[in-house]
């Protein structure tokens, strides 16, 4: 524990004191966005003053991570003056796992300080604070440094750490309670929009333009997105307290407290497994396509586009299916979708590629116009659309759910829950893998475990309906 008093702790354990004295404030703004409540397109709310800055900061960010992770990561791979004595094949996995390591050791701490401080004061800090990290890749880019650029993607996981809680926390202050499900929806949306243009980006850049590319691309864009957070609402600090600084002890008593309440700790678990499936599918799409499907590069470049729209297209479903109302009702036929275009996934991928396609690999062009191959494609667009209709009313009932007082370290909890779900699907990836399964078995195994998950939602579902509408009464 740090120097000094104990602080006062709530009944939840989280470690903060009473609500501030500006509670006040935050109910009047409440009272004014409830007075607009109604379901408002998604254009619409994108270009509000409301919602739009921080959509564009966390678009913009996303997109800046995955662009510096990929290109460095190429860089070192295909640059023998940068990779120095770096082998790939350490890299790749390393840079991962630099990144992830944070969301573990500085997401509790990173959610005390969300509740309490201004959330859009603390989103400027880290937004101009990222322009000084980026200013220092940028450098390491041009200078060629393997070590000082591996070093860097994890301030960066550091920086993505602490602006997690925040981009969550922050959406039921801005929004009415009518908007707060095409909110999360839009947020999950973009958000692996941006991922995908970030991926292409530091392939394109790392591939054909270099290091000065690079270099000017993630700064300009750390700039936008400050630029961007400078527009957000001010948001009164929810709560009163010390941030704890012994960052193991904190994140320790804030996973052991979330595992208390039921709802919210279901809503990880959720949250969870939608990423622990997630980052399988992704980390397979290369070897699916290369080795299974006989394709090029190209072809996993689709794939991944596919997956995006399909989960930003799931996203504005949901909030369309459920009419902008937070319910948990779509939930376990998300799961049930995913089950069901994993396994078929797995029945429509060939047991080996051809002859002819192990040694001459098939382009774009080619595999699309197989016809076998859209069943592969529907399959995908399956899985992620199904994926984003799981999803969204996880986050809008971990939102609401939550006490509005410990919200941010709320997320914070789910943050480091997702990141151990990460870490647990690269390790059972690579465990299976040795054991001989291949890459359309995987997808078997994850559609059977899915359809479990769907039973347990449908079983949970009265329960977790019946405190969403007890969450949504407190609000109003």
């Amino acid at each position: 524990m740090p120097n000094g008093p104990e602080p006062v702790f709530l009944s939840s354990g989280f470690g903060l004191g009473r609500p501030a004295t500006t509670s006040g404030c935050r109910s009047g703004m409440t009272q004014a966005i409830a007075g607009a409540e109604r379901q408002t397109g998604a254009a619409r709310l994108l270009v509000s003053r409301r919602f739009g800055p921080l959509f564009w900061t966390q678009f913009l960010s996303a997109f800046n991570d995955n662009a510096l992770k990929n290109a460095l990561v190429l860089l070192i791979a295909y640059r023998p003056d940068i990779a120095g004595n770096w082998s790939p094949g350490i890299v790749i996995p390393l840079a991962g796992g630099l990144f992830i390591v944070p969301f573990f050791l500085c997401s509790a701490t990173a959610g005390m300080l969300a509740d309490t401080m201004d959330k859009a004061r603390l989103i400027r800090l880290i937004k101009l604070t990222e322009i000084g990290v980026m200013l220092a890749a940028a450098a390491g880019v041009m200078l060629g440094h393997a070590g000082w650029l591996l070093a860097l993607l994890c301030v960066m996981g550091v920086e993505a750490a602490f602006f997690g809680p925040l981009k969550y926390a922050i959406l039921p202050d801005l929004l009415a309670p009518g908007e707060l499900l095409l909110g999360n929806a839009l947020v999950e949306g973009g958000t692996f929009l941006a991922i995908l243009l970030g991926t292409v980006a530091g392939m394109l850049i790392a591939g054909n333009h270099g290091a000065g590319v690079v270099a000017v691309l993630i700064v300009a864009v750390a700039l936008a997105a400050w630029g961007a957070s400078r527009h957000i609402r001010p948001i009164p600090p929810a709560a009163e307290g010390r941030p704890d600084w012994n960052l193991v002890a904190a994140t320790a008593r804030l996973v052991r407290e979330s595992a208390r309440v039921k709802v919210t700790f279901r809503s990880m678990l959720g949250i969870s497994w939608f990423w622990l499936v997630g980052a399988m599918y992704l980390s397979q799409f290369p070897s699916y396509a290369r080795f299974v499907l006989g394709a090029k590069e190209g072809v996993v470049t689709l794939f991944l586009t596919i997956f995006s729209v399909g989960i930003a297209a799931g996203s504005l479903l949901c909030n369309r299916i459920l009419g902008g109302r937070v319910s948990p009702r779509t939930v376990p036929w998300g799961a049930l979708g995913i089950g069901l275009f994993s396994i078929d996934l797995w029945a429509a991928s060939p047991a080996m590629p051809s002859s002819a396609a192990a040694t001459q690999l098939a382009s774009v062009a080619v595999f699309v116009a197989n016809p076998a191959s859209w069943r592969i494609i529907i399959d995908l667009f399956g899985i992620a659309l199904a994926g984003g209709i799981f999803i969204v009313p996880l986050y809008a009932l971990l939102q609401v759910a939550s006490d509005e007082r410990v919200r941010a370290q709320t997320i914070a909890a789910n943050n480091v829950v997702n990141a151990a779900a990460m870490v647990v699907a690269a390790l059972a990836t690579m465990a299976l893998v040795a054991a001989g399964v291949s890459v359309p078995g995987l997808f078997l195994l994850a559609g059977i475990a899915t359809l479990g998950v769907a039973a347990v939602f449908w079983r949970l579902g009265p329960g977790l309906a019946a405190a969403t509408i007890m969450a949504e009464g407190d609000r109003s």
